[in-house]
């Protein structure tokens, strides 16, 4: 299979913890410190032909993939803002990215989804 196909595949199995859907799956979540255990840490059943985060980062990128930022609105009061802050350093290791050809509402889509 090819990277996004393996990916859908991933994402649809349920057996990971650390990749998901997420925006109503248009966007693909992971928590980076548990998907490098959890996926790429695998001993000899591997799903990706890589062991390391940056170069998974990468075939996302090649397969037009873009990391979005989450909303930086920001509360005016001390209090609010501090504890915004607190709740988005817990949320640091979460990386989302979106692709419009990868949504789960429309898995057609997914052959349109070609390394660049």
């Amino acid at each position: 299979l090819r990277f996004p196909q393996k990916l859908w595949k991933m994402l649809e199995s349920g057996k990971f913890q650390s990749i998901w859907w997420s925006e109503g799956g248009k966007c693909v979540a992971i928590n980076k410190d548990l998907f490098e255990a959890e996926v790429l840490g695998r001993e000899g059943q591997q799903v990706f032909h890589t062991q390391k985060i940056k170069s998974f980062m990468r075939q996302l990128n090649a397969y037009g993939f873009t990391k979005v930022q989450r909303n930086s609105h920001r509360s005016a009061s001390l209090p609010e803002f501090l504890a915004e802050e607190a709740a988005a350093s817990a949320h640091s290791q979460i990386l989302y990215y979106y692709n419009p050809s990868f949504n789960r509402a429309h898995p057609w889509l997914l052959k349109t989804c070609k390394r660049r």
